[in-house]
Parts: C-alpha cells; sequence; structure tokens
C-alpha cells in the first residue's frame, strides 16, 4: 500500500507544463463559445496579470492579445514599468490609459480625502495614506480595520475608523477599479476581444475584489490556481524575474501597501496552505505542522476564511431576479 503524502508545501506543487496546457486549451474553447478573436488584459506589473498575459499569448498568439497599462495618481511608478517589461518580453502590443484625470473628475480622490479628514482633520493633499487590518488571529476572531496617515514631514500614524468613514473610503477608492475595467472593456469591444479576468483562487475564494470592478471579465484562467501554484507557472512560462521577486502589492493606495496587510491573515503561501487543507478536510494538527503555526492560529484563520466567504458571497452573484426568465438561447 502506498503511503499517504504527508501534507506540506509540496502538497500545492503541480506539473506547470501539463497546466498551462489545460488552461490554454480552454480558453481557445472559450473563445470559440463567446465568439472573440482575441484577448484583452489589464497589465498591473504584478504576477497574477503577468501569468494571465502569458497563457493568453500560449493560447492565441501574441498579436491576438492586448494589454493595458492604467496607472493613476497613487500608482507606484514600478508597476508601469514591470508591465512594460513583460509586454516586451511576450510580445503584447499595448497601450496607456492613464486613469487619474477622470478619477479626479469623478470625485474618487477628493471624496476620499474628505472622509479621512473625517477622523483626521489635518490630511491634506502633500499627506498619504493606506488601510490596515488587525487580523483575526490577533484580536480574538475579529478583523479591525485602520487608517495610517503619513504627514508631509515622514510622521506616520495610525488610527482606528469609524465604520461610515472606513466605508467611505473603500467606496471611493473602489472607482479606480471600476473605471479600470470600462477601458478594458472598451479595447475588448472595439477588438471584438475578451476580457480576461486575473484573480487567483485565493483571491477569488475570499472575495478579494470589486463588483463590476476587477470582478468583472469575461474568462478567469488562473481562479482555480493558488497563488503559490501561479508563481510555479510564472517560473515555467518566463515571467521576468524581477515581477515573480516582487512582494504582492495592492497598489492602489498613496502609501506603499501589502495584500496582507490590507486583506488576508497570512502571507499568501500560509494562506493557500491553510485554505488548501479547509478545502481538502486535513486536519488543524497537520495544517499547524505544514505552516509552523499553532494549532489555535489555524482555527482562527480558519474561521477568517469562512467569514470572508460569508461576508462576500454577494461579490459573487449574479443581478437578482424577481422570477427565472427563460434562456432564449435554451
Amino acid at each position: 500500500m502506498n503511503k499517504i503524502q504527508e501534507f506540506s508545501a509540496q502538497t500545492m506543487v503541480i506539473d506547470a507544463e501539463a497546466e498551462v496546457e489545460k488552461i490554454t486549451a480552454a480558453l481557445r474553447r472559450q473563445l470559440r463559445g463567446l465568439r472573440r478573436r482575441g484577448l484583452v488584459v489589464g497589465i498591473s506589473g504584478g504576477i497574477d496579470s503577468s501569468v494571465s498575459t502569458a497563457l493568453a499569448v500560449r493560447a492565441v498568439g501574441a498579436d491576438k492579445v492586448f494589454g493595458i497599462f492604467m496607472p493613476e495618481n497613487d500608482s507606484d511608478p514600478l508597476s508601469l514599468a514591470l508591465g512594460q517589461k513583460l509586454a516586451g518580453t511576450f510580445g503584447v502590443q499595448t497601450v496607456i490609459e492613464d486613469i487619474g484625470p477622470a478619477l479626479a473628475a469623478m470625485g474618487c480622490y477628493r471624496r476620499r480625502d474628505d472622509f479621512i479628514r473625517s477622523v483626521v482633520p489635518a490630511y491634506g493633499e502633500d499627506w498619504a495614506s493606506k488601510l490596515v487590518i488587525n487580523n483575526a488571529s490577533e484580536n480574538g476572531g475579529y478583523n479591525i480595520s485602520s487608517l495610517v496617515v503619513q504627514s508631509p514631514d515622514g510622521q506616520q500614524e495610525k488610527i482606528r475608523l469609524t465604520p461610515e468613514a472606513y466605508l467611505g473610503i473603500v467606496a471611493a477608492t473602489n472607482m479606480k477599479q471600476r473605471t479600470r475595467k470600462q477601458f478594458e472593456y472598451y479595447h475588448a469591444d472595439r477588438l471584438n476581444f475578451a476580457v480576461v479576468g486575473t484573480p487567483n483562487r485565493l483571491e477569488y475564494d475570499q472575495g478579494f475584489f470589486v463588483k463590476n470592478g476587477d470582478g468583472a471579465a469575461d474568462v478567469k484562467p488562473i481562479a482555480h490556481l493558488y497563488k503559490t501554484q501561479v508563481y510555479q507557472l510564472a517560473d515555467y512560462l518566463g515571467v521576468p524575474a524581477e515581477i515573480r521577486q516582487r512582494p504582492p502589492t495592492t497598489d492602489t493606495f498613496s502609501l506603499a501597501q501589502t495584500q496582507e496587510e490590507f486583506y488576508f491573515s497570512l502571507p499568501y503561501n500560509l494562506m493557500d496552505l491553510c485554505l488548501y487543507a479547509l478545502n481538502h478536510n486535513i486536519s488543524a494538527a497537520d495544517t499547524a505542522k505544514a505552516t509552523n503555526l499553532g494549532e489555535d492560529q489555524v482555527q482562527h484563520v480558519w474561521a477568517d476564511i469562512a467569514a470572508k466567504r460569508k461576508t462576500t458571497k454577494a461579490l459573487h452573484e449574479p443581478p437578482l431576479l424577481v422570477e427565472p426568465v427563460k434562456d432564449f438561447l435554451s
């Protein structure tokens, strides 16, 4: 009898070549079903959009992939530089759509700053900020959001937010993702292409996306892959090392912000293991051994995963109808 493999980081290792073949075949099949000629990708300079771009090129060829860079006032210039290097590596035609002026015209920055000033009256245009979360494993099962502000002299302060201020800051910031999606669909419509969504399994499962923003797409080729597996494909596909080595970032706020600070309880590699274990009924003891966490910490992370699934369930839902409407194609 074969010995059951011990649960560890090795459990997450996949056959990259076979996985690429499976995904690219699915993309070609999906494009035929959608009656579209190619694929549009919003390229952020991060690992997920980079792998999605490389997969799109493998599936349909570089001449049928169109990349869009969409920087705004708070974007890190490194994101654009890395995105351009990625596009050059895979020979993808691209365009830069600076969404900063559109966001300013809609009041994105002003609305956000007004909510920040409700808790930090001195906050001005020469200040910087980000949202952070004190995760549930450190706060008795509760995720507590705070605001970090930096004054012009470089002094930082962490402030507990009121619910109104938190929701207002998030609502204003979500304009960024929704504006980017408008440009993706503009280019997709003019080219008769489909829009590629770039969430990995961890983000998709935990609702780490904006509804009708980065959550909107025609195809989502890596949503079934844990983030550690996305990195495996990046290595196999030849994504530039600078992108593979860059820590995951939201690149949304004026202060540098990691995904762990903003949303997840743990670094992505440990979150992957905890999520995988929960999905495959692996015990807390075995999960703790694989992650070097305590069993109580694992239980807290699982509780946080369940809470986020419940809280973000509506993000996955299509529009709700009063009664079913027959599909005319059926």
